[in-house]
């Protein structure tokens, strides 16, 4: 058994959330039961999502996508239907946005690479300000069908690649879930691949006249990396059972 503010302690100091500029409100964002024997984990805060971790028996909720965005919010709707399954349930819900995007021990972008294989991992992509991907390169190079292979074998993931570029891939950027926005600066940064989770419509024909390389490969499946791995990291630091709450999401 764990307490639940010393778990939003650590988690905040190990990712950093104080020093990163964020929309989301990072952290605590509801208030549970102060003991944690179990803590379900989820990429975000539906009410399905929700209904499964209080069902399954967890004292707290980690997600990556929260509740509270930095705007005021009117308690309706489905809005209020969340607030009131989690004020029955007991659990607290937490939330770590930007902070688990750019983590390189346990961040989406940073887990994904290593999932991949990738090596030699460097801080990549601005996004108002902060970097929050990462770059990495393949020991040996390695097919572009390959790459979206294991992509689609370790994310559960149908990825869309746009393959105008080098059929051998040495160097990949990634930034998880809705950054086509940011392939200007892999195809800048010189990278063979650029990977993120969803596509916008101009994205074929700009890698098709940069010569560059794409894939998408869902913004769910892209940021379960990173919401998994910091699973593993607080299971084996506060000796509490874990859960990962999956609901597939193909966008």
């Amino acid at each position: 058994m764990a307490d639940r503010d010393t778990i939003v302690s650590f988690t905040n100091s190990f990712l950093d959330s104080g020093n990163i500029k964020d929309a989301s409100q990072n952290g605590l964002q509801c208030e549970g039961r102060a003991p944690v024997k179990k803590i379900a984990f989820g990429v975000s805060a539906s009410l399905e999502c929700i209904r499964r971790a209080a069902d399954g028996g967890a004292d707290m909720l980690i997600v990556h996508h929260g509740l509270l965005w930095g705007k005021p919010v009117t308690f309706a709707g489905p809005f209020k239907r969340k607030l009131e399954a989690l004020f029955a349930s007991g659990m607290s819900l937490c939330a770590w946005h930007l902070p688990l995007d750019k983590n390189p021990a346990v961040g989406n972008n940073s887990t994904l690479l290593r999932m991949l294989g990738a090596g030699k991992l460097k801080p990549f992509g601005s996004y108002e300000g902060e970097t929050i991907g990462f770059s990495g390169t393949f020991p040996k190079p390695l097919a572009m069908g390959a790459v979206a292979a294991a992509l689609a074998l370790k994310l559960d993931a149908e990825p869309l690649c746009f393959r105008f570029g080098t059929e051998k891939i040495r160097t990949v950027g990634v930034v998880s879930g809705g950054a086509a926005g940011m392939f200007g600066q892999a195809v800048t940064a010189g990278l063979d691949l650029y990977v993120t989770g969803e596509v916008s419509e101009q994205t074929q024909e700009y890698a098709r006249e940069t010569r560059s390389n794409f894939i998408a490969a869902g913004h769910y499946n892209t940021e379960k990396p990173g919401v998994t791995a910091l699973a593993a990291a607080l299971e084996k630091k506060f000796k509490v059972k874990t859960e990962f709450i999956d609901i597939p999401n193909p966008a």
